[in-house]
């Protein structure tokens, strides 16, 4: 006989587990399947090199935690979950010895960028508290609250001053915003690519409200102590002290459709899970519909949709080092705060070098040097390594579709000459790290990102582009981005659904509120008191 739950969930990413603690608190019978052997999705931290080095191999950086209603609402530092913010967040070397910082503190970022340009101290001064406002009134609050057609949000911000700067600033591309604000070539190279490494297009309009978002979260970054899964196994908790039940290693084969209703899922031996309330799913759209659902169950028109879903431009090309020592930047002899940094932008020192290789990216071109990011974990957190030994990663933005063909990706000596060269830049800015400071490396390439998580196809780590046609209440489409389906109680909960991707359970969150309204559970939890005076404001 089939087994039976009330919501049956697919995924257990951060957001599936977000809805799965939610509902299973809230008193319903809930299942979660993972296909792959481990929960957590992106916030995976493993020993991918050497024993004892732990290296988170997805998401490391956090830069909605703050905010993020789930952390509060189980109280995650009960499960030994603790956030760790360095006071220097980002830097960018530069070949003579200067580099460009960005603190926590916002006088001493003014006093770095002053080295550079005055007026862009000042500028970054009056940007950032401008900036700071339109996140915690509107942008922080949006990502925790249903989204709204474009032309009656647009509306509704106009009503307000604050509102108006948004908007307006939504209609220009990332490079007008940062070129109008900063006039120092270096400077303008960093805040471009902090404003741009998540996703956005610096020549693209339409979504420009984001660029607030991601320069003034740039100052905000944090690690998990003991490593990214740290947090998923509080989520993890959370959800089995509630009853929630969790299996991993599960293939589905089909969502079982019945007279236009979700009622549960088959798996590939040919058990069936029924779903008396709702089934969830948190993976793509393709999968989701074309493969779960199939098109015979859908209309011509919506699975057209589906279809023509845009992945991103650029995938993520990293490298995981077990490292002898940590690095020694050549620009500390005129700062020393940059060992201690977070994040570290190299391979580029002017907007315009950053731009070349943006392009060249676009058609499948990777240039040298490539500009990328890099950190190292057991700087500030010496549980993530051996004692008096260190991790590093460096991360740069990579195409999936390269000129000389997808499959490359695949050759075990491409990879390791893109790794190589990527180090060889590292140590132009920090020279003791040389080839043998390396003991063990593991790298990871677009492909290798698709292989490891199907839901993120063609390397798509956020299931999808920001595009204006595929963000807010577009995304993934009209019919599909307050949660529901075609099919009657058929939910999305993942990073293809507003407001996104990244780990800010954003998808998770605005699901669970959906789902049980949908339901008609009681909700255990309160309207977090951001999205409460962003409604008192009138941006909501």
């Amino acid at each position: 006989m089939a087994e039976n739950y009330d919501v049956i969930i697919i995924g257990v990413g951060p957001n599936g587990m977000t809805i799965g603690g939610y509902l299973a608190k809230a008193g319903l019978k809930v299942l979660m399947l993972e296909k792959r052997h481990e929960v957590g999705g992106g916030l995976a931290t493993e020993e991918v090199t050497l024993p004892f080095y732990l290296h988170n191999t997805h998401a490391i950086y956090h830069l909605m935690a703050e905010y993020a209603p789930p952390l509060k609402d189980f109280n995650i530092e009960q499960y030994a979950v603790k956030m760790i913010y360095p006071d220097l967040p980002f830097a960018l070397p530069l070949s003579d010895g200067k580099c460009v910082c960005l603190y926590r503190d916002v006088n001493k970022t003014c006093e770095s960028i002053a080295k550079f340009s005055q007026r862009d101290a000042e500028s970054y001064r009056e940007m950032y508290h401008n900036f700071h406002d339109m996140v915690d009134s509107f942008l922080a609050p949006a990502t925790y609250a249903p989204p709204m057609p474009a032309p009656l949000q647009a509306a509704q911000l106009e009503q307000t001053e604050l509102g108006s700067k948004i908007t307006a600033i939504s209609e220009r591309t990332p490079e007008e915003i940062v070129n109008e604000l900063f006039e120092n070539e270096h400077v303008r190279a960093m805040m471009l690519y902090v404003a741009c490494h998540w996703g956005l297009d610096y020549s693209q309009s339409g979504v420009s409200y984001l660029v607030p978002l991601t320069i003034e979260r740039a100052t905000t970054y944090g690690l998990v102590e003991g490593g990214s899964h740290k947090l998923s196994a509080g989520l993890l908790k959370a959800v089995l002290e509630n009853k929630g039940e969790v299996r991993t290693s599960v293939r589905i084969k089909r969502i079982i459709v019945e007279n236009g209703e979700a009622k549960g899922v088959e798996l590939i031996d040919g058990t069936e899970i029924r779903a008396n309330k709702a089934v969830i799913s948190t993976i793509d759209t393709h999968q989701t519909f074309l493969k779960l659902v199939g098109e015979d169950n859908l209309t011509k028109d919506f699975v057209e949709k589906i279809k023509i879903w845009q992945w991103e431009k650029w995938s993520l090309f990293d490298v995981h080092m077990a490292l002898e020592e940590a690095p020694n930047f050549a620009a500390a002899a005129s700062n020393p705060d940059i060992n201690k940094a977070f994040v570290y932008v190299l391979g580029c020192e002017t907007s315009e070098e950053l731009k070349k290789q943006w392009d060249a990216m676009s058609d499948g071109e990777l240039l040298d040097p490539s500009a990328f990011n890099c950190c190292f974990p057991t700087v500030h957190d010496p549980s993530q390594g051996p004692p008096g030994r260190h991790t590093g990663l460096l991360s740069q933005m990579a195409p999936y579709k390269l000129k000389e063909g997808a499959e490359t990706w695949l050759r075990i000596k491409y990879k390791e000459e893109r790794a190589e060269k990527l180090r060889a830049t590292l140590e132009k800015y920090a020279p003791n790290m040389t080839k043998d400071k390396v003991l063990f490396q593991y790298i990871s390439s677009p492909a290798d990102i698709e292989n490891k998580f199907p839901n993120m196809v063609q390397g798509s780590i956020k299931q999808g582009a920001y595009h204006p046609l595929q963000m807010g209440f577009l995304r993934p489409n009209e019919e599909c981005s307050q949660n529901v389906t075609p099919i009657k109680n058929l939910f999305l909960g993942g990073a293809s659904c507003f407001p996104g991707g990244l780990v800010t359970f954003g998808p998770g969150y605005v699901a669970a509120n959906t789902i049980a309204e949908n339901l008609g559970v009681d909700k255990w939890w309160s309207e977090p008191e951001i999205v409460t005076a962003a409604r008192g404001k009138g941006l909501l």
